[in-house]
């Protein structure tokens, strides 16, 4: 089962099957320490009822397992398939701990005034309907419960070296594309005011800023996957020109020491009023 109102689909990603989630595995670990500290900012404490929207393979379900001994996690996800990797992955969790519902982020299948902290990673910036879905997360916080979205902003993605003087126009080309399929790669800049919009209190937002040279280049490679954009490249979104460029700092990640990239994530924090 998937939801049309969303365009992330793992069965048509531009990456094989196991390359896609490798690439997600990789992007959920690269920096979960920054993000597991900017959570706990926000209010998120062991032994919290939690649920994790989006969960996907079950990449974040496990660290936020490991994280957070003492809570009960559910795992909200309306991919079958996704849903299945994520069970086979957390197999030998107690049921007490560990939730597994599949559903909508539209229509969960939950009751009201439920989690006392949600998080959303990465699946705000491919809804149609944003506004719908935190409504929906709003109806099951319980009150005083808080919202986390982590989610990305291409207008401020970061840095790479060397340099890639087209990477903003790629990235803007491919976020105009994106949101003419109902996505949003600009999403973080939004986030607070959509948080208010949806009726939550006490907003807030900040940045994760992850950097090769303090966690390793691997998870860099994966997001830089050339792969990712011979499609846009095929749909003349890019230009063959940029492609070289975008060909020549993959090169360098891969094999010059002299490399390092940067990556900025958005994450924003609303409170369910008591």
């Amino acid at each position: 089962m998937t939801d049309t109102r969303s365009t992330y689909n793992i069965q048509t990603a531009v990456l094989s099957f196991n390359e896609e989630l490798e690439r997600l595995k990789m992007q959920a670990v690269m920096g979960w320490s920054k993000e597991f500290r900017n959570l706990s900012w926000y209010g998120l404490k062991n032994g919290m009822r939690v649920l994790e929207v989006g969960s996907g393979p079950g990449y974040i379900t496990e660290q936020l397992l490991n994280s957070l001994p003492g809570s009960e996690i559910t795992s909200l996800e309306i991919d079958r398939t996704l849903q299945a990797q994520a069970k086979e992955r957390l197999k030998d969790v107690s049921s007490e701990r560990l939730q597994f519902v599949e559903s909508s982020i539209y229509q969960m299948d939950l009751p009201d005034d439920s989690f006392d902290f949600v998080v959303a990673r990465l699946i705000f910036l491919h809804l149609n309907n944003p506004i719908e879905a935190a409504q929906e997360i709003y109806r099951v916080l319980k009150p005083g419960g808080r919202l986390a979205i982590i989610d990305v902003d291409d207008g401020i993605f970061g840095a790479v070296n060397p340099d890639i003087p087209a990477l903003h126009s790629v990235l803007m080309k491919i976020a105009d594309y994106v949101a003419q399929h109902g996505g949003n790669r600009l999403i973080g800049r939004s986030l607070p005011r959509l948080l208010a919009e949806s009726g939550y209190i006490d907003v807030d937002i900040d940045a994760v800023v992850q950097h090769s040279d303090i966690i390793g280049i691997e998870g860099f490679k994966q997001q830089f996957n050339l792969q990712r954009f011979v499609h846009f490249v095929e749909k003349g979104i890019i230009s063959p020109e940029e492609f070289a460029q975008l060909q020549r700092a993959f090169e360098a990640i891969n094999h010059s020491p002299e490399a390092y990239a940067m990556m900025n994530f958005i994450t924003a924090c609303g409170t369910k009023p008591l």
